[in-house]
């Protein structure tokens, strides 16, 4: 029973890690550029409101992707820089 309550238990973080990663990014992006095209004022251009929504959106996904590569490269960076960063 402990292994059934173990495997379970790491089930749901994988399932969580793995909807926050593969789909909240992408629909994080979509949302940045979905707030580009609608939030245009009177003559065209995105207002204030939406490139701030935009790059919001944008700056948090790059953040995420820089972390991910971080995260991949450590024990490259450990061994060849002396860089610890996680």
């Amino acid at each position: 029973m402990n292994l059934l309550t173990h495997t379970l238990d790491s089930l749901w973080q994988v399932v969580l890690v793995g909807l926050l990663l593969g789909a909240g990014l992408p629909s994080l992006f979509a949302l940045g550029v979905r707030a580009l095209d609608t939030g245009r004022g009177s003559d065209g251009a995105p207002t204030p409101t939406a490139k701030s929504a935009a790059v919001l959106c944008f700056a948090v996904v790059a953040c995420a992707v820089l972390a991910g590569i971080l995260l991949l490269a450590d024990d490259f960076l450990a061994g060849t820089f002396g860089i610890d960063l996680f």
